[in-house]
């Protein structure tokens, strides 16, 4: 699951898949801005055939956050 998430933020944000830790923030530490956060939040959608529910994508900061979700929604 995190492999596949780092490559979605990798292919998203034009960085290297292996550099990211999942401690990393996906917009202080990974440079993503408002904009890529929504496309990258289509892009789990779209990847993974889920909804992410509205409540819960403002909490996430992490990519261990996003991975989290995805799995707390059985993906």
């Amino acid at each position: 699951m995190f492999e596949k998430v780092c490559k979605l933020l990798a292919d998203q944000l034009g960085i290297e898949a292996g550099s990211i830790r999942p401690d990393q923030e996906v917009v202080k530490d990974l440079g993503a801005d408002s904009l890529d956060v929504v496309e990258l939040m289509m892009a789990l959608e779209d990847e993974y055939g889920v909804t992410l529910p509205e409540g819960e994508v403002e909490s996430i900061k992490t990519v261990q956050n996003i991975v989290d979700m995805l799995e707390k929604l059985g993906k």
